[in-house]
């Protein structure tokens, strides 16, 4: 069972009446959070922020509530994703389809805002293409070494149909060394070597190693590529790189890959082929 899963042990089903419009006020999602989904009592609910509300065609009269709960949990503050469910002065953290056993919490993500299609992110493909492409990985994770070349090969051969938009989500628990391969990565994007992020995705390497300047040299042996450790040690790499995680919380972004395509979440990770037929 994950941390998160012990601070906050939501139930299946819970669904409580609520004396409002068909979109309750702050205050009063407040006290559902308290009361039906964060159970751990050392865990103190700060507050919520809602990312988004939106619909769903399965789901008629139904408002979807994407937000993020601020917690603190032994004097830490947590940001965690909530989704909830709201019709008719109802609210439920989840609709499961009885025909298919899907819980539609599970298929529905924020839709990507504007402002992440910046210049510091695009990596791929020209800025005005037809397509945006935008990806939260992490260069050691397996399903990512799998999925994300092959879309980086895409927008290199159809780069006014792809953009690729690259934010860097290291997975530091399961892989230690992309804490600091994440940040070589950010160095030599902006230094206008994209081939280096894609060559770093076949990089084979002990993922528990730490040691910066071994790391540094299996990356040059690697890829060619050479950078300092007072590159990849500087502040706003280092801020940079967190901000990408910040980013990720606030699109409610649990794994990797997670991809989108034109903003919306592409949960099969493989509709960027349709762009390119």
């Amino acid at each position: 069972m994950s941390l998160m899963s012990k601070l906050l042990m939501s139930t299946i089903i819970v669904t409580v009446t609520l004396n409002a419009s068909s979109v309750p006020d702050n205050k009063k999602l407040v006290k559902y959070i308290k009361k039906s989904v964060v159970k751990n009592p050392q865990v103190k609910v700060k507050g919520l922020t809602l990312i988004e509300s939106k619909t769903h065609k399965d789901l008629p009269g139904w408002i979807i509530l994407l937000t993020t709960m601020d917690l603190e949990y032994q004097g830490k503050e947590i940001h965690a994703p909530e989704t909830m469910f709201v019709k008719d002065g109802l609210i439920t953290g989840h609709l499961i389809n009885l025909k298919t056993g899907n819980d539609y919490r599970d298929n529905i993500k924020p839709t990507v805002p504007a402002s992440f299609y910046d210049d510091a992110h695009l990596l791929l493909g020209n800025k005005d293409a037809k397509h945006k492409v935008l990806i939260f990985s992490d260069p050691q994770c397996p399903f990512c070494q799998e999925v994300v070349p092959e879309i980086f090969k895409a927008a290199k051969e159809n780069p006014t149909k792809i953009a690729v938009y690259y934010y860097h989500l290291p997975l530091l628990r399961i892989h230690p060394v992309s804490d600091v391969l994440t940040r070589v990565m950010h160095v030599a994007q902006h230094e206008g070597k994209a081939d280096v992020v894609e060559k770093l995705y076949s990089l084979k390497i002990d993922v528990k190693e730490t040691d910066t300047a071994k790391i540094l040299a299996a990356v040059k042996a690697h890829s060619g590529y050479v950078v300092s450790e007072e590159k990849v040690n500087a502040k706003k790499v280092k801020e940079a790189v967190k901000a990408d995680e910040v980013a990720a919380s606030k699109m409610m972004v649990g794994g990797t890959p997670t991809i989108y395509i034109d903003g919306e979440w592409d949960k099969m990770r493989d509709g960027y082929k349709k762009l390119v037929n």
